[in-house]
């Protein structure tokens, strides 16, 4: 395979509570409205990413995994994973809250949809003033007790507001009860999963005048009922260094800063690696290629890179891998 940094097109995804952000302020090209979703490196079903640029333009990321396997993939992924790619990187803009959810475990995910779970994490890039997540309950609660909330409408008063800042970085496991609140936008890393409950949705109406379905029959036996105060996570900010954020059996996340010229050394990786541009600009270089990135922009290096380089005056990234 040749060793040179992919890129792939942005697979657009309108939603209820898209803005404008990811044009305005990650420079995204698109011309409808509404649009809260870029997915920059999916393998979901109807929504595989195909690269744009160097000698694989045109193939999608699947015809890329059947070619060159663990070459692209890593030897340790596929012996984990076969053929099917773990993660799926998107940006989110959140113009309006999005709907109080919850994802299944893998287990309950595989026994009802033949699919992952849903373990994700959530990067703020940016957010408006008094913007906040909702992230699990604020006491521990009951099946019981949040039945009766559905039917009472009154869930939002056994959850838990938390605030934002730009640079917070919050980890989501499975069975969470969650949302992203109005004014947010995020980069997010998570498991090959589209599968999510969606419990509430401020009775809201879509375009055509319709409420959105709702899945709280699922959700019961899919959330974890325990109130937890350890999803934001926190981390060092060296410069020019991958700084641990998130590592767990899912997925590997650094925070990497850069202003100067950096080598990171990849053989002993033995995983494709990622890189999502949230701040400034930055060029990459393999053995065999080089391509710009600036903030919004996400880039994959395959797993037969045995080292890269990084450029750049003052950019930050995230850096993932397996």
């Amino acid at each position: 395979m040749h060793r040179s940094p992919l890129k792939f097109q942005p697979i657009y995804k309108e939603r209820l509570w898209g803005g404008e952000k990811l044009k305005t302020s990650l420079g995204k090209n698109y011309s409808e409205d509404g649009v809260g979703e870029s997915w920059e490196i999916s393998t979901v079903k109807g929504d595989i990413s195909e690269v744009i640029e160097g000698p694989y333009s045109g193939k999608n990321l699947e015809d890329l995994i059947a070619e060159f396997g663990p070459s692209l993939l890593g030897s340790g992924v596929v012996s984990r994973f076969g053929s099917a790619f773990p993660v799926l990187i998107k940006y989110i803009d959140a113009k309006l809250d999005l709907s109080i959810q919850v994802h299944p475990s893998d287990a309950l995910a595989a026994q009802r949809h033949q699919s992952f779970g849903k373990n994700e994490m959530w990067f703020i890039m940016d957010h408006d003033p008094d913007a906040a997540l909702i992230l699990g309950f604020k006491e521990d609660c009951s099946k019981a007790s949040y039945q009766r909330s559905i039917e009472e409408k009154k869930l939002t008063s056994l959850l838990n507001y938390t605030p934002v800042k730009k640079g917070d970085a919050f980890m989501i496991e499975t069975g969470t009860m969650h949302a992203i609140g109005a004014g947010i936008l995020l980069a997010e890393i998570q498991q090959t999963s589209d599968i999510t409950y969606r419990v509430y949705d401020f009775d809201r109406r879509d375009k055509n005048g319709n409420l959105r379905e709702l899945h709280t029959d699922l959700a019961v036996d899919a959330i974890n009922y325990k109130a937890k105060t350890d999803y934001k996570k926190s981390y060092k900010r060296e410069q020019n260094a991958s700084n641990e954020l998130i590592h767990n059996q899912y997925f590997k996340t650094n925070f990497l800063p850069v202003n100067q010229k950096i080598d990171i050394k990849l053989a002993d990786r033995d995983s494709f690696s990622i890189y999502m541009c949230i701040e400034g600009e930055v060029v990459l270089r393999t053995e065999e290629g080089q391509l710009p990135m600036k903030k919004g922009e996400t880039l994959m290096i395959p797993a037969c890179c045995e080292q890269l380089e990084l450029q750049s005056s003052g950019a930050e990234l995230l850096e993932i891998y397996i």
